[in-house]
This record gives structure tokens, C-alpha cells and sequence, in this order.
């Protein structure tokens, strides 16, 4: 039992640093409507930087608990961040393709998480 609590501990730890990935390509966009070399950009750029390292640090500390292929299917799970910071931040609209694309991913993720406690 505690093996199985901690294996979903490392996926939401999985998730999580999924999400601080994601968050660098919002500084990204914010930065890119900065003059280049302003304190603002700069502050932008520092954050991106800030938050890839963690992103490095934690992605190989994840990478120690659960399998490499299931790790980078979740990484595909970044698209669908990329919507929710759409619409929470810039208030995007989100289209049916767009749902649908996500349920997809999320099927795939789900078959190779799934495939892999099969296999063990």
C-alpha cells in the first residue's frame, strides 16, 4: 500500500512540475510584449530562467520514481496547461477541437501509465 501511495505522490509531483514548465512559456509571452532589455523583460527572462531550473531539478528527481516513457507521455500534458493559462489569463476561448484534442492526450497518457503497471 505504501508503494502505491507513493507512486501517486510522484505522478501529482509529475503533474506539478508539468505546470512550472508550462508557466516559463507564459513568462515567455509576457516577456515578448516587453521592450528587449527593459527591467521588465529582464524580470521576465530571470523568471523563465528560474523556472526551468526547478523544472530540472525536480523532472530528475520524478524521473527516479516512475518510469521514462511514462514521464515524457505526461509531458504532453503541457499542451493542455497551455489552455487552462489561455483561459485564466488571457481569457482565451477554447473551441471543441480543442477539448477534444485534450481528451485525447489525456487517453494516451492514461494507456502508457496504465501499460507500464501492467508490465511490472
Amino acid at each position: 500500500m505504501n508503494s502505491i501511495r507513493g507512486n501517486y505522490k510522484s505522478y501529482i509531483m509529475l503533474q506539478i512540475i508539468i505546470a512550472v514548465y508550462s508557466l516559463s512559456s507564459v513568462c515567455s509571452k509576457f516577456a515578448a510584449g516587453q521592450e528587449v532589455m527593459s527591467w521588465k523583460f529582464l524580470l521576465l527572462y530571470g523568471a523563465i530562467l528560474f523556472l526551468l531550473a526547478v523544472y530540472a531539478v525536480v523532472w530528475q528527481q520524478v524521473l527516479k520514481k516512475i518510469p521514462l516513457v511514462t514521464a515524457y507521455a505526461n509531458k504532453s500534458i503541457t499542451v493542455i496547461w497551455g489552455m487552462i493559462w489561455g483561459i485564466l489569463i488571457w481569457h482565451e476561448k477554447v473551441a471543441v477541437n480543442h477539448i477534444i484534442g485534450a481528451v485525447i492526450i489525456m487517453l494516451g497518457v492514461y494507456i502508457i501509465a496504465t501499460e507500464e503497471k501492467e508490465k511490472v
